[in-house]
């Protein structure tokens, strides 16, 4: 079945119902306690772009393997990138996401640098706003949950050169979640890798593409055989600067109050939730500094009582406090089973917000359906 969204100022998308939808009961089910990543809606939004007539085909489309060419160029070259962010169902039966013009607008950052074609803001939230239309039966109301929405962007060009492609596709796909680690919020453990780097000056860094991530699964691995959750990164030059978790910006709070995270050095990834706990942080009358963070001073701290507390964010975890930095030759208890007052109320206050709870004295809040 056809059909196309309403005529506005916006991109049209032509929507083609999927014939063989997931059935009520087992959707029903899917959405009571859902996984992290796990599940996937019915449809998934998608425009093509190519050199001689940019971006065009808007439509959305049932969910399904898409085709490659064994010499696609993004199975070679690695030129693709993602982001994240949630549609949060309200008391009411609204659908909202949370500041999806930022993501939108990290997303064209990141194309530029990985010379991808840029997507404009209007067709990035067009294509969420589409794909959230059809499948609103896929965004869940528990408490935690959300629908999470992947939109990606990779090389399609039947190609073997190293050059900028000249196709490319564009797709948003969805998936209904609950909290990121399993068990809750609670104090995760965090192994301090200082033997590899995710990024390094004029790398990739502030750019959401696969290959920042890929970089960092062998130390995510290495975390796991030494008891931690989450890997830690040093910065590159200096090996003794804190940068950013593999997936997540981290914030150090002091006894005094004050709060502290790493500087956007290039090599650090521009966390929408990191700059929106920095604006109610400081909105709670706390003195935030974006600034290079020494791990000795973080150690030090933790060993004398001037840092509180430590907690890390991003769109999938939202504010999840640290419980323990653990590396090669030191392994520090920060918090023991719960979360700082700080950290608490800061992340208390971002998703009252998302969850339509509070007021949105920020204008941060977007209304998909």
């Amino acid at each position: 079945m056809t059909s196309t969204t309403p005529q506005t100022d916006t991109p049209s998308f032509e929507v083609h119902r999927t014939d063989t939808p997931v059935p009520d009961a087992e959707r029903e089910a899917s959405l009571v306690s859902p996984r992290f990543g796990t599940v996937f809606t019915d449809h998934m939004a998608r425009v093509t772009w190519t050199q001689g007539s940019g971006w065009h085909h808007r439509r959305v489309e049932r969910y399904g393997p898409l085709q490659l060419d064994p010499a696609a160029a993004v199975l070679h070259y690695a030129q693709e990138i993602f982001e994240g962010l949630k549609a949060y169902r309200h008391a009411d039966g609204s659908v909202w996401s949370f500041r999806p013009w930022a993501n939108a607008e990290r997303f064209a950052r990141s194309a530029h640098r990985l010379a991808l074609p840029v997507l404009p803001t209007e067709d990035f939230l067009a294509a969420v706003t589409a794909l959230v239309e059809t499948d609103i039966a896929w965004v869940p109301t528990g408490e935690e949950t959300s629908l999470y929405l992947r939109p990606f962007m990779y090389a399609s060009e039947r190609f073997l050169g190293v050059r900028p492609t000249l196709e490319a596709e564009f797709l948003v796909i969805a998936s209904p979640v609950g909290p990121y680690f399993v068990g809750g919020v609670k104090p995760v453990s965090i192994w301090v890798s200082q033997d590899y780097h995710r990024a390094g000056a004029g790398g990739t860094g502030a750019a959401k593409c696969g290959g920042n991530y890929a970089a960092s699964l062998l130390p995510q691995q290495e975390a796991y055989e030494q008891g931690c959750e989450q890997v830690c990164f040093l910065d590159a030059s200096t090996n003794t600067l804190l940068e950013e978790l593999g997936g997540m910006n981290v914030f150090v709070v002091k006894a005094d109050g004050t709060v502290a995270t790493p500087e956007l050095s290039g090599s650090i990834l521009e966390g929408v939730t990191r700059s929106s706990v920095i604006e109610l942080l400081t909105a709670a009358g706390h003195e935030v500094s974006e600034r290079p963070i020494p791990l000795a001073e973080v150690l030090a701290g933790l060993v004398d009582g001037s840092v509180s507390e430590v907690f890390a964010c991003g769109t999938a975890a939202v504010v999840t406090p640290i419980g323990r930095l653990a590396g090669a030759d030191f392994d520090h208890t920060v918090a023991d089973g719960e979360a700082g007052p700080v950290t608490t109320r800061v992340r208390t206050e971002l998703t009252d917000i998302q969850y339509g709870r509070a007021a949105d004295a920020h204008g941060w809040m977007h209304r998909l359906v």
